[in-house]
Parts: structure tokens; sequence; C-alpha cells
């Protein structure tokens, strides 16, 4: 019997308004489900859209249509999107299914009858873009503590799911099964964020909002998010109705990939939902980290920086869905923060594809054409021969092993070692100067021959990742490659075999015209962006006047110590700081990007300005400041000279 593979992204809210950072959870489920078909397992991969809840409901209402009218089209474009970057996905579901709203009542009764649901008035502090429940202690600055946005005082009837009485299960599962969340920073985040504090029963259904499944029990009820989103895992399988026969195949999931922002829900609320369910917990939820948009990489200064080209519909009308699929699977480091920009994507399309992989098929093709008309014979192994041809036979268990981790840019790196590799044993053997030599002619058949395999064993092995230059290669040196990995074994090529030379697989981009042709476009459909206040204290003025001793000890210093240090999305000078200042942990943003990595600051002393009024910027909360020197050229961090523990005051 074949093996199965369950994989899902999670649902997605239908804004509109599509950028690059959206396609990267589902390219990389894509490129896991391809990989997993071609090792002949039977797979199911689902994706889809959230579409119940305030947000929805009120965009609708300023718009004077239907809840379903306002998302309809959204979900058309979600779909395109799709169709665009070549995802096979097995089923789109969105939460208006039919058989979704059926099922969510079927749990919410099952839960209710089991008595993990009860009745209670909820107050709390509510987040519409969130679509989350804060309380007063939870909250920074009177604010969201995941977006920074305002919040609204509501109090209203409400279920509860008991989701205090599966803390110790919890903790137990990750226990018991350390497989079940990665990264591993992702247990930490969850034991010492959430579950070493308690967990607080979860509010799931609302009486305010009608744009919603109704309550089987309670019709005035409408279900909250976490039951209603995160069950379509179950509900697309048939969970819970006549015809469950894929839930019965494919449950428990083998993986759910997830952003890093929405870990909590996938690895404590609805493992957490399941145990109710008496059904089994999906067998590893996946926390990867963000795709940043137009970082400090790109240039150092304000005046050179140029806007970033984000939109898929373009990036794969300009450079084709096989470059952009490329770039999220090869440049973003697995796990954690990756960058996005424009340059990088052009010079990466150049090194890899055009350079590497295109020239080597081009290369190939045209000379065994010139020399031979078809395939020449494989001949006897000689010199280099051997070392090419263990490589090739050896790739994919490299491939194999990195995607086993999911990790897709190690895999690329191994195919493209290979193809490195070919490129070079071209300049080794010198195909045309033993082409002057008719002595030469078999050996010059050899040479190509192991050429033409490689192009065909790489075309294989790319085939989860890049979806039309693979076929391509594959047509140009006359076979299908099969049906899955089956057919990788050095020498299926035969000899007299067909070679068609092809228009090049990726042309050459001339990057310093590109991105001025790209810089027009993108400036021609955005309004100029608005500057971001830099957060560093060199970018205050400097005094005019002398202060008084009594102005200065206004300012309250303290020495701090930085326990986690990530970019902050869309935000090209600013890192968010989690800082720990005696007892207290403090959320602090930075503009100092473009001096330093995240990285280097993990574990570093620093002096704050801990008596700042909180501000918001760019989503994120900022409870301080930390004290930078400038010299007119760089910033560096003020740092105690000696080790000081944190919260020393500084005088």
């Amino acid at each position: 019997m074949a093996k199965k593979y369950y994989i899902t992204t999670p649902i997605y809210y239908p804004s509109g308004n599509w950028h690059i950072g959206h396609c990267y959870t589902t390219v990389i489920c894509d490129a896991l489900a391809r990989f997993h078909k071609l090792m002949g397992e039977e797979v199911f991969f689902l994706t889809g859209t959230d579409e119940h809840g305030q947000k929805v409901e009120k965009e609708a209402a300023k718009r004077g249509v239907s809840p379903k009218e306002f998302v309809d089209p959204l979900v058309s474009e979600l779909k395109d999107m799709w169709r665009l970057l070549d995802i096979g996905y097995n089923r789109f579901i969105r939460t208006t299914d039919e058989d979704h709203v059926k099922a969510v009542q079927h749990i919410y009764q099952k839960l209710y009858e089991s008595g993990d649901i009860y009745k209670a008035e909820y107050s709390g502090y509510y987040c519409t873009p969130c679509e989350a429940f804060w309380t007063e202690g939870q909250l920074k600055g009177g604010k969201c503590p995941d977006c920074g946005r305002e919040v609204t005082l509501q109090k209203e009837e409400s279920y509860f799911f008991r989701l205090s009485k599966y803390a110790p299960r919890i903790l137990k599962l990750y226990e018991d099964a350390p497989e079940f969340l990665q990264p591993k920073s992702r247990v930490n985040e969850m034991v010492n964020n959430f579950l070493k504090a308690g967990l607080t029963d979860l509010c799931i259904s609302r009486t305010t909002v009608k744009w919603g499944v109704p309550l089987p029990f309670d019709r005035k009820h409408t279900a909250y998010v976490w039951i209603d989103a995160l069950s379509n895992y179950i509900t697309a399988l048939g969970y819970g109705s006549e015809n469950d026969g894929l839930y019965r195949k494919f449950w428990p999931a083998d993986l759910h990939m997830v952003g890093k922002e929405i870990v909590r829900f996938h690895a404590i609320i609805w493992p957490a939902i399941l145990m109710a369910l008496g059904e089994p917990v999906p067998k590893q939820v996946y926390g990867h980290g963000w795709l940043l948009i137009g970082g400090d990489k790109l240039s150092k200064s304000k005046e050179n920086a140029r806007p970033e080209l984000t939109d898929p519909y373009e990036l794969v009308k300009r450079y084709g869905a096989d470059a952009v699929r490329y770039y999220l699977l090869r440049e973003i480091p697995f796990g954690s923060d990756g960058e996005f920009t424009t340059e990088r994507f052009l010079s990466r399309i150049n090194a890899d594809l055009a350079n590497d992989l295109g020239n080597l098929v081009s290369r190939t093709a045209a000379m065994i054409v010139q020399y031979f008309g078809a395939l020449p014979a494989r001949g006897e192994e000689e010199g280099t021969d051997g070392e090419l041809i263990s490589l090739a036979e050896g790739t994919y268990a490299k491939v194999k092993s990195a995607m086993d981790r999911l990790n897709a840019p190690e895999a690329l790196e191994a195919i493209f070692a290979l193809v490195g590799r070919a490129n070079k044993y071209i300049d080794e053997t010198t195909p045309w100067l033993l082409a002057r030599d008719p002595s030469q002619k078999a050996r010059l058949g050899a040479v190509l021959y192991n050429l033409a395999e490689v192009c065909r064993i790489a075309a294989i092995l790319l085939k989860p990742f890049l979806t039309k230059a693979p076929a391509l290669i594959l047509k140009s040196f006359s076979c299908d490659g099969g049906a899955g990995f089956e057919a990788l074994p050095f020498g299926a090529l035969r000899e007299g075999a067909e070679v068609v030379k092809l228009p090049p697989l990726f042309p050459r981009i001339d990057v310093k015209k590109e991105l001025a042709e790209v810089e027009k476009l993108v400036r021609s459909r955005t309004p100029a962006p608005k500057e971001t206040p830099s957060v560093s204290s060199a970018a205050a003025p400097h005094a005019s006047a002398p202060i008084t001793i009594d102005d200065f000890f206004k300012v309250e210093l303290k020495v701090g110590e930085i326990v986690a240090c990530e970019r902050v999305p869309k935000a090209k000078k600013l890192l968010h700081e989690t800082v720990k200042i005696g007892d207290e942990t403090r959320s602090v943003v930075s503009g100092i990007a473009q001096y330093y990595a995240p990285e280097e600051l993990i574990g570093k002393k620093v002096v704050v300005v801990t008596n700042l009024k909180p501000v918001t910027l760019c989503g994120v909360l900022s409870e301080g400041m930390i004290l930078c020197a400038d010299d007119g050229k760089s910033l560096s961090i003020v740092s105690p000279e000696r080790d000081t523990e944190s919260g020393a005051t500084v005088r």
C-alpha cells in the first residue's frame, strides 16, 4: 500500500492586495506535495480561505453588499494567483462551504455534550484586525500585543472552550513528541510565553457578529474564529459527515505549515480542540519565519533605495512562475526570516537559472546537435567522468534528506551543486577541442552523453520546485523523465535519441536596466512611501540650549539585556528587540537595522531609556529607546564597560 502524505497551509483571510509574501507558505507546501508525489506517495494538499467574522461583516457593510458578495471576487483573485504559480492543491476549502458549516456545527455539538463548552459572560479587549480578545494585562500600551492597533472593550454572553484543562496534556505532547512543533525555538516560545503562565479558557462564540456559523444548540450565537477556521483541516476531509473516507485515510495530518505569528493557534489551541474531540493531533506543526520586503541589503541610503516589485502577477508576467518559485524556495533560509528585494531576485535568476542551469542545457544540446546530430553512445569512463557520475547518482539522497527536514533551500543547493559541477566538467573536458581531433570522436560522445544525463537527472530532481523548465529540458533530450524518481539512475538516455536546441530557458537579465524599469513601474502605481521615523537616540535633534541637572534626572536610564531580536516586517530601518530589564521584559523598536544584524544583538547589554511614553511603530509596540553613539558615518550601541546586571540604573 502506498504511503500517504497530508499537508496544509493556513487558510487565508481574503483581503485582496496580494503580494509575494502571501505566496511563500503555499509555494513551499506545493513543492513538498510534488516531492512526495514523485516519491510514489498518495498526497492530499489543502489550502483555502477564512471568510467569517467581524472584519468581513464590516467591510461588506461599508460597500453596501452582503459578506458573501464581498468575499467571492477576492477568493477568485486568490485562486487565480495560485493558478499563476502552478499551485496544485487537492482542495481549496472556504469556510462558507456547506459541508464545512455542517461539520463545524457537529464539532460544537460534540464539545458541548462532552462538557468542554460552557456559557458565561465575556469581558475583554477586542482587536478587529486580529479577531482576538485580550485581557487588560495582556495589552501593550493599551493596544493589541500582536499588531499594535487599537482595541475596544466588549462585553457579551459567550460560550467558552475549556482550554485551561488541556495545558498539562499539551506540555506532555511537546515532551513525548519532540517533532510535533518545529523549529525548536517555537517550542520555547509556546512554553515560556503561554503554557507556563497558565492558559485561560477560550471565547468561542459571538452574539454581536452575525456573519458566521450559527451554533446548533443556541442559534443566537455564531461560531468564533478559533473552531470555525482551525477545524477546516478535518472538515475538508469529511470529518463529522457520512462521507468521511478521506478523513480516515489521511488524518492525522503529516504537516501543518504556518507562519510564526500563528503558531500559538496551531500548537496550543488546535491540539487542545482535537484532544477534546478524542481525535489524533497532527504529526507536525512547522512555524516558518517571515518574508520581509525591501530590506536594507538593497541600499544603505534613502536616496538610492529602490521600490520593490512585490506584485505576484507582475513578477510572473515579467520573469515567469519558475523564477518566482525558485527565489522563494532557494533564497529564504527556512525557519528564519528572509528578505525579498528586486535586485536579489534578479541576481538569483541570472546566477542560478540563466548562467548555471540554462547555460548547461543550452551548451550541451547545442554541442550534441553540432557534433553528432543525435545523442551519442555512452562510451567508457575516463578522467573525471566517475566523479561527475557519482555526484549525479548521489544527489537524490541529499535532496531527500533536505526535504525530509523541510529544507527546500538545502535541497536546491544540492541540485545546483550538480549543475555547477557539470559546467566545470565542460571546462575540464573541452569538447570543442575534442571535436577537432577525429580520433577523439568516441571520447567526445562520452563527454556529451554524460552531460545530457546530468541535464536529465537535474530536470527530474527539479520537478517539485519548478513547473515549466524541467519538462522543457526533458523534451530537449527526448525523454519524459518518468512518473517519479524511479527514473533517476544514471544511463537511462538511449543512443540515437533526438536532441533539440531550445530557446534560452531563462534569458539573462540586464539587472541595472531592469531595476530602472521596475522603479518606474512601481512608482507609477504607488504613492511615495512615508518615511518611517527613526527611533534610535542618534536620530533625535541635538539640544540647542543647555539643560539643568533636574532636566537630566527626568530621564530614566537602565541596563538591559537583549534576549531576542528580529526585523520589523515592511520596515527598512527597524529592528524589534525583546529587552530584559531586571525582572521585566520590554518590547523596543530601534532604527538600527542597517548597522546590526538581529543575531548580532542577542545577549548584548545595552543602555535603555525606560520612562519614554510607549509608541507603536509599523505595528510593533516600543516601550523604550536603546542609546547609540553616532559619528556621522555609523551607529554604535552604547554598552556598559563592565559586565553589569540588567536592571542596574545608569547615572
